[in-house]
């Protein structure tokens, strides 16, 4: 008896277009916002081999993007790569997959009659097709080029039309009644609108790890899409896609953990049938340091999941920031990217540099696919590299932008000789010493290209290892049977001092007591009679009266908060189980602290205390991740450890004022972790830019405070925002009417029309009052970091906080923040007239 596939079902669409320019990128990315931000789980996926795009797609979805090209990886994977991203079979599946087209529908491969084209790919997955159409150039002749492409190819079923880039909704009305003769519907119009273009440069499209403004770009397309598009008659086309009779690719049986691996022999030849040393059940797993960060944003996603089912631990590590390895480096993996761009950050990174040039020379199994060839040359356009490799890059006039079928010269890293292996070329450097064909990587049309031995492939050839799991099997067997040299460990990114936390759950009962005591210090301590208050972040405008009245409450009757938080959730555009009423950001902290049995709780410092008194209660000592003054506080999601289950930080933060682009938040988030972000002061940020509070996104929660901007320290009112099942885990460790009916009130009334044309107009004066303090400080020359909140952190000096106190002036202490010392103040933003008078005194007094 011959078993067959379970017929799998998955809501789908292609997003196709005439031609390149129409505006695919933006139509689909922004559907995958829209759909998301509307509470589908959305999977995305690329045709073509394109790694830019994929990662706009991550931002709009909060999952990797995934590419299907048949070159890469065969016609017969596209459907199991397909279920897999989008996560058929397992406990989550997507509710609908985007796949973005390229080029024109029926552009491919040339000479290839079609192949790896947005046609190909939507014929073998059988998944219909949306074309968006530019008609800023035309009007009735758009529909003769729409009959056209569906008449070209019946075997592809194009289901609706999106028009872009309408001059006029006379304009659109011309197209749309054209249309009609089609039978196509239109799905939707969309103007023109050049501020949701994303940045361009020699090779594309920016990618979106480079933009600090890409997630609120992505925000504003969101709303244009769900504003001017059918999202349902959208779905209802996705589910007319057939269900699909194939098994989702799955990387655990594409590759084997060690046991029978690779081995070295005599020879130095990797042997296939040797058995692995060290290897088998119970061996720690060995590290492949993958490089990321802004200079190395192209990467498979499939790579590190092949890696891992090979029994390897994936770590991130960003080139331009760290200055070590990850511990227990075994095997290098630096992927694509722009190091030409970000050619002198690099070269700055000079401890880094030598770790890899000795980590290549000791025999280290390497992999640099394009960036990283550039990187391990000795010079990028005469700016020092690496130097691993005894060649320079130079840009050239010419990019190269090709498909490539290649075959494996000798025994070596990447296959045994005579392999072939498609992959594509996408660069414009060249390297300046021709590479000798005894050392060749790969051999095109009889000419070498690359380096290639038994510990390093350095190459322009990109590779998708999942068309070829024998690369990601051999090189999985040489990291398993490398020996790494004894090395110093990496550099904590906790600084050593009283009040920080240990990282293990063996602290002592007296050090515990000694972290419970600095962490429960808040500003409030620092008041004393006589003393004007600079030290708690409360506004000091007085309470509207609308407030005052809607806190008298009758408190005759045990509190329902469920009114409340239907008023949130419409303020934030949430479903209403998407908010849970808290007794302020306090009980929020104590309820994550209590949900989980966290096994490594992470709390991203400088930041507010009571996370750490929360998780400390609870048993679960928090790691430390503490940001450099250096660059500003500015987060290095790098830096958070991949085992992380539980990441907190502050948005804006306190006390270091620093508003973090939505965008580096969205890089913590992954499988199995819950990332809470605290924007406490969010809603004294104009126009709350790069708020999370109304994304949805997997894993995600979002703490806010109604006690600083309202002026109502005495009423404890807050929420936390996040998915259904995440705040089901809350209310199981919420008492009964925790809420007060006082906090309640609160909460409806600050979500009305008039409380939030209230609070612009806070938000405003806090503005213009904290330019008075910064401009203040600058004049005295005292050093503090750009505020984004309505406090500033100060430097300036020891002992300036007992000197201000004595003076009159109560300022927050900083040094029971992780991070800071005595050195540092934090002054809340008070009316001109106080600022001013403290500004004096600090002339005289700190002089």
């Amino acid at each position: 008896m011959v078993s067959t596939p379970t017929s799998r079902t998955l809501p789908r669409l292609v997003i196709a277009a005439p031609a390149s320019g129409h505006g695919k990128t933006t139509v689909a990315t922004g559907l995958m916002a829209a759909l998301t931000r509307a509470g589908h789980d959305v999977s995305c996926h690329k045709v073509g081999p394109d790694y830019i795009d994929p990662g706009y797609h991550a931002l709009a979805t909060g999952k990797p993007g995934r590419n299907l090209d048949p070159h890469m990886v065969g016609e017969h994977r596209l459907v199991p790569l397909l279920l897999h991203g989008a996560g058929v079979g397992s406990d989550r599946p997507a509710d609908v997959a985007i796949v973005e087209g390229v080029m024109g529908l029926y552009d491919g491969q040339i000479g290839g009659n079609g192949f790896s084209s947005t046609a190909h790919v939507a014929t073998v997955t059988q998944t219909p097709v949306v074309l968006v159409v530019d008609i800023s150039h035309a009007s009735r002749s758009i529909a003769a080029v729409v009959q056209g492409m569906v008449a070209f190819d019946p075997s592809v079923r194009i289901v609706g039309v999106i028009v872009n880039k309408a001059g006029s909704a006379r304009h659109a009305g011309e197209v749309v009644s054209a249309l009609e003769s089609t039978g196509v519907p239109v799905l939707g119009v969309l103007q023109r609108d050049d501020g949701i273009v994303a940045p361009s440069r020699h090779l594309g499209l920016v990618p979106a790890d480079e933009r600090d403004d890409a997630a609120h770009a992505l925000d504003r397309l969101a709303d244009q899409i769900a504003e001017r598009i059918d999202l349902d008659q959208l779905l209802a086309l996705a589910r007319t896609a057939p269900d699909l009779d194939v098994e989702p690719w799955d990387p655990a049986t594409e590759v084997h953990p060690p046991g029978g691996a690779l081995a070295s022999t005599s020879s130095g030849v990797l042997d296939a049938d040797a058995p692995l040393s060290g290897g088998g059940a119970g061996a720690s797993k060995p590290v492949v340091a993958m490089a990321g960060g802004r200079a190395f944003t192209f990467r498979y996603a499939e790579t590190e999941e092949l890696l891992r089912a090979a029994g390897c631990d994936v770590v991130t590590f960003d080139p331009l920031t760290d200055e070590t390895l990850p511990e227990g480096t075994a095997g290098l993996y630096l992927g694509g990217g722009f190091p030409e761009v970000h050619a002198a950050g690099l070269a700055a990174n000079a401890p880094l540099r030598d770790a890899l040039r000795d980590a290549v020379e000791s025999g280290m199994p390497t992999v640099a696919e394009c960036a990283g060839l550039l990187y391990l040359c000795r010079s990028v356009d005469g700016v020092p590299m690496v130097g691993a490799i005894d060649a320079d890059a130079v840009m050239s006039p010419r990019l190269t932008l090709s498909y490539r079928s290649v075959v494996v010269p000798t025994d070596q890293l990447m296959g045994v000789a005579g392999t072939r292996v498609t992959g594509h070329e996408f660069h414009r450097t060249k390297l300046v010493d021709a590479v000798e064909q005894s050392t060749a990587a790969w051999l095109l049309e009889g000419d070498g290209h690359g380096i290639g031995s038994d510990t390093l492939h350095a190459s322009y050839l990109h590779t998708h290892w999942a068309g070829h799991p024998r690369i990601a099997q051999r090189f999985a067997d040489a990291v398993h049977a490398h020996k790494p040299t004894a090395a110093a460990p990496r550099p904590s990114p906790v600084p050593a001092g009283p009040d920080v936390l240990t990282d293990t759950p063996s602290a002592s009962l007296q050090n515990r007591q000694a972290q419970r005591e600095g962490l429960a210090f808040h500003g409030d301590a620092e008041l004393a009679e006589g003393l004007l208050d600079f030290a708690v972040n409360i506004h000091d405008d007085p309470r509207p009266t609308w407030l005052d009245e809607a806190l008298r409450v009758d408190v005759g009757s045990y509190p329902d908060a469920a009114e409340a938080e239907r008023a949130v959730a419409r303020r934030h555009g949430r479903a209403d189980h998407e908010v849970l009423a808290t007794a302020g950001a306090a009980e929020a902290f104590m309820l994550v602290a209590r949900m989980r049995a966290w096994k490594r709780p992470v709390v991203v410092h400088p930041q507010f205390t009571e996370p750490d008194a929360a998780l400390l209660a609870a048993g679960h000592p928090p790691h430390h991740v503490v940001c450099d003054p250096a660059n500003g506080f500015a987060l290095d999601p790098t830096l958070v450890p991949s085992d992380a289950d539980l990441v907190v930080i502050g948005n804006p933060t306190n006390p270091t004022s620093v508003l973090h682009p939505a965008q580096t938040i969205r890089m913590l988030l992954r499988p199995d972790r819950v990332v809470v972000v605290d924007e406490a002061f969010m809603d004294s940020v104009p126009g709350e830019q790069h708020s999370l509070a109304g994304t949805h996104l997997p894993g995600l929660l979002v703490v806010r405070s109604l006690t600083k901007l309202w002026s109502i320290p005495g009423v404890r009112a807050g929420y936390v925002l996040g998915a259904a099942h995440l705040l089901d885990e809350l209310r199981t460790q919420q008492s009964p009417w925790s809420v007060s009916a006082q906090a309640i009130a609160a909460m409806t009334a600050t979500t009305s029309e008039q409380a939030l044309a209230e609070a612009a107009r806070r938000t405003t004066r806090i503005a213009q009052h904290r330019a008075v303090l910064t401009d203040g400080l600058a004049e005295l020359g005292i050093p503090f970091v750009a505020p984004s909140a309505p406090f500033v952190l100060a430097r300036p000096g020891r002992g300036s906080h007992e000197k201000l106190r004595t003076a009159g002036y109560a300022v927050r202490r900083a040094d029971t923040f992780p991070g800071l010392d005595d050195s540092w103040v934090r002054i809340a933003v008070r009316r001109p007239d106080t600022t001013r008078k403290l500004l004096a005194t600090m002339r005289v007094e700190l002089s």
